[in-house]
């Protein structure tokens, strides 16, 4: 069902192959013998798009959107102490080192591919688009590494011996020059959307966008490099230009489109493609609608517990009349009453019993649903994001909001509103004549509101400088305002310390690697 399914089946297994019952296999992949035509290299960049989605949980099919990205919007259902996702962890912890391991392991593939990319005899315009997407994932994995560890090994070629020297940090400045010049050059290589009707490939907007994240970054924590709001405004500004991608007019449908395994490519401009109920030996499903999902028992209508639950704070930060609130945060759960299974709707000071509801498995077509896995896909970069960084780049390189800048988020706004999106409109529209710090923390609270729960506000709070400080106050206000029941929703912003801007340096690197430091306080 998924369009790049094929690419991730026939990439996951590259190298790992052999028939052991020959004595001089002829079966065995190495790249000595593989690279010899397009389907080959095909199939290697499957395995490089395969990284995004690990079988057991720490990147795109749950991890990057659920207990890696611990914020200020939501806390776990039941968990109260001795736990990564209440902030109660240490460098050897499993799923931090993992996540160190998996992204390194699709760095490693995308450094092989490239270093193979000229063998085979084939198409050069599609050899030139392979080593694109490479380059692009390649620099991608490193942004995450850094956005999450700091400054990590720059590892540039593929692992060909067990007792290769091993790599000291690479500054963070460093590694931010590596990623854009990476990424830029893939902006010269890669297809543009058109060539396709789905929208898990690496295009050209893919890469304009992501860079626009990137140079945002940045210009924010730790490099405070502010000539990269002009970087940002102007790669946003590209994919504005380039007329290939709009606002879906009804924001629900963006994500009953994903529950239903619908592209829609002018709304969402990337996502990871997953694919079936995790059984057999096809391990590409996630757990997008269990994780982040309306409690419900029922099998038949999906099930999901519930897990990740909002909190009071991004509740409140939706304004009257603002559709997106009870679309972002379940209005209602499932309950099982004589055998019948009905909606069961939350009270108006049921806050903090709510779950996230933007992926809601009722609208799934797939069936038999699994208990454990969906095929529904996530949105790594959708067009509102876009407009927002437009937003908040224009205000911070101009000192102030210009009509291009309001223009920018009350689109976002009118949508979430129900309104129109190129009609101003009084209700939706930020009010005029604000000034820059006015409309900073506009646009911070609207990434807020349209961008809930989908892997972000941890990363937009670090670039800022306030995750600290809003975890800090998130843990006075949740201890206060919550019902005893839920007082222990602070438990995760309570533990919350300086440290935590970064994940501590896996022990399993430590351990080998002698010329790697750890970061301050862990």
């Amino acid at each position: 069902m998924k369009r790049i399914l094929i690419l991730l089946l026939l990439g996951s297994g590259i190298f790992s192959s052999c028939n052991f019952l020959e004595t001089n296999p002829e079966d065995f992949v190495t790249p000595e013998n593989y690279y010899k035509n397009e389907a080959d290299m095909e199939r290697a960049l499957g395995g490089v798009y395969n990284r995004l989605i690990d079988q057991y949980g720490r990147m795109y099919s749950r991890g990057l959107y659920s207990f890696l990205v611990i914020s200020d919007e939501f806390y776990y259902k039941g968990i109260s102490i001795n736990d990564l996702r209440v902030m109660d962890f240490d460098a050897g912890h499993l799923d931090i080192n993992k996540l160190w391991e998996v992204i390194y392991s699709g760095i490693d593939r995308a450094n092989l591919l490239l270093e193979n990319i000229n063998t085979p005899d084939m198409d050069d315009d599609r050899r030139n688009e392979i080593r694109g997407e490479a380059l692009f994932l390649r620099a991608y994995y490193y942004f995450l590494l850094t956005d999450n560890f700091g400054g990590v090994p720059l590892k540039l070629a593929s692992t060909k011996s067990p007792t290769e020297p091993y790599l000291p940090r690479t500054s963070v400045k460093d590694m931010y020059a590596f990623i854009v010049k990476d990424m830029r050059e893939a902006e010269t290589l890669v297809s543009d959307i058109s060539a396709y009707n789905y929208n898990e490939r690496i295009t050209k907007t893919v890469v304009q966008a992501v860079l626009a994240r990137v140079f945002l970054t940045m210009a924010g924590e730790p490099l405070k490099d502010v000539a990269r709001y002009n970087d940002a405004l102007t790669y946003a500004d590209k994919v504005i230009a380039s007329g290939r991608h709009s606002l879906n007019p009804d924001y629900k449908q963006i994500f009953i489109n994903h529950s239903q395994d619908k592209y829609d490519i002018q709304e969402c401009l990337w996502e990871v493609g997953m694919y079936g109920n995790q059984l057999g030996s096809v391990m590409l499903a996630g757990r997008v609608g269990l994780e982040n999902g309306v409690e419900c028992p029922d099998d038949e209508i999906g099930y999901s517990n519930g897990p990740l639950k909002p909190t009071g704070r991004i509740f409140k930060l939706y304004g009257e009349g603002d559709l997106r609130r009870d679309w972002a945060i379940a209005p209602y759960k499932y309950v099982v009453t004589a055998g019948v299974t009905s909606k069961s709707f939350y009270t108006p000071t049921q806050i903090y019993e709510r779950t996230v509801g933007k992926w809601r498995r009722e609208y799934e077509l797939a069936t038999p649903k699994s208990r454990g896995y969906s095929s529904t896909n996530f949105p790594v970069m959708r067009y509102s994001d876009v407009l927002l960084m437009k937003a908040e780049a224009s205000n911070e390189v101009k000192g102030a909001p210009d009509a291009d800048a309001y223009e920018a988020i009350n689109m976002v706004r009118r949508r979430g509103y129900g309104k129109p999106v190129n009609v101003p409109d009084a209700d939706a529209d930020v009010p005029a004549g604000l000034d820059q710090e006015a409309f900073r923390q506009m646009v911070r609270d609207e990434r807020g509101r349209e961008l809930a729960f989908e892997g972000m506000r941890k990363h937009d709070l670090i670039r800022w400088g306030i995750y600290i400080s809003n975890m800090q106050s998130l843990a006075v206000e949740a201890a206060a305002e919550a019902p005893s029941a839920y007082k222990y929703s602070a438990n995760a912003a309570k533990n919350t310390t300086p440290r935590n801007v970064l994940f501590p340096i896996p022990s399993t690197e430590l351990t080998v690697n002698h010329l790697v430091t750890q970061n301050p306080n862990w």
